[in-house]
């Protein structure tokens, strides 16, 4: 079932939404050559926790850590660990903070010192496609129309569209109804109402859109090692367009 949120619950969703943006630019500076994964996940939950939220992924259905981290290929849910950034790495932040019971998502694509044209272009067209989808949604569209738009830019940039894995409703649980597919057709899908919160994450890849998943369980590649890229915002439908709940601002469509 998709909740419609008072106006009290969009209150509490702007304060988790905004404590996932503060964490982006708190990490940001420390997203350089030689660090850990794993470093930056104990600053992030150290960050959140300080604003008197909890990390909405640690523990979720198992998952180990605050963050998600995923280099260069990897798609999604990649695990902290050992491993250090190097110059020319790429890395999706996926954060999600839990206050007073209801959560924000956000998840951002970082480079690490110099990266070469065509990842630039991966980046800032993925960064572009997000915001071709989140300016489809207002009261009376469909969800298929959000998916449409960044299908559509995306494949005429050339870009592979990750079909397994898609955006989400957001409340009291980190992942609600309905699905946020980054693919669909114009007039399809749930309709969207005035109060619906939604993250909607396109993952687009420079080569092919297979994926497959690893050992562990969680980190999600692409077949051929291409890379990923990976932009998500939670915004919450307005009588006459949307709200990022993932930003320091107030910024409407």
């Amino acid at each position: 079932m998709i909740s419609i949120k008072s106006k009290r619950e969009i209150e509490l969703l702007k304060v988790a939404g905004r404590i996932v943006y503060q964490t982006h630019q708190y990490l940001k500076p420390y997203i350089k050559a030689g660090i850990t994964t794993k470093e930056l996940d104990r600053l992030a939950e150290e960050f959140i926790r300080s604003k008197d939220a909890t990390p909405s992924f640690k523990g979720y259905e198992g998952f180990p850590a605050t963050l998600c981290t995923s280099i260069n290929s990897q798609v999604v849910h990649g695990i902290p660990d050992d491993t250090k950034l190097k110059d020319g790495d790429i890395i999706s932040v996926d954060i999600g903070a839990c206050y007073k019971g209801y959560h924000g998502d956000s998840a951002w694509t970082y480079t690490v010192g110099k990266v070469d044209e065509e990842i630039k272009r991966l980046l800032a067209d993925t960064e572009k496609s997000l915001f071709v989808g989140l300016n489809e949604i207002k009261p009376g569209a469909h969800i298929g129309d959000i998916g449409a738009a960044i299908e559509e830019y995306a494949t005429s940039h050339k870009l592979g569209v990750v079909r397994e894995l898609c955006g989400h409703g957001v409340g009291t649980s980190v992942h609600e109804a309905p699905d946020v597919p980054n693919f669909g057709t114009r007039g399809k899908g749930p309709v969207l109402k005035e109060g619906m919160v939604i993250a909607v994450e396109p993952m687009l890849t420079l080569g092919s859109p297979e994926i497959y998943i690893y050992d562990n369980d969680w980190t999600i590649d692409t077949i051929d090692e291409s890379p990923s890229a990976h932009f998500e915002h939670t915004v919450v439908v307005t009588k006459d367009g949307y709200q990022i709940l993932t930003t320091g601002d107030e910024e409407n469509g």
